[in-house]
């Protein structure tokens, strides 16, 4: 058997955690001051910061799943079949909370005071 070097992944968890960080913390200001440019416009049947956070948080999925379950040393089938099944059930998920959430505050918007 030939002996197998252990490399340090040290510099490479580091990295991850400051990416990881950083968008955080951009999801974190923006969830604090919400800039009205973002939060009062509407796309696609919610706010601009909505679609915002959806998207920040698939990144965040995805970098997880990559650095943390060591995709980018598996076959590029695998990958895709992991990755990807991932992020069109976050899609689907996602769709299905802005319709019944649109739903619900149309049909409540009368009996409550938002």
């Amino acid at each position: 058997m030939a002996a197998h070097a252990h490399e340090s992944n040290t510099k490479r968890i580091w990295i991850v955690l400051a990416i990881l960080s950083v968008i955080t913390a951009v999801e974190v200001v923006l969830g604090i001051y919400k800039p009205e440019a973002l939060h009062l416009s509407s796309v696609l049947g919610t706010s601009l910061l909505n679609w915002l956070f959806i998207i920040l948080t698939i990144v965040k999925a995805y970098y997880i799943t990559w650095a943390f379950m060591h995709m980018e040393g598996e076959k590029t089938w695998f990958r895709r079949s992991v990755v990807w099944t991932a992020v069109f059930l976050i899609c689907y998920l996602v769709t299905l909370v802005l319709i019944e959430g649109g739903y619900l505050f149309d049909t409540l918007a009368p009996l409550v005071k938002w």
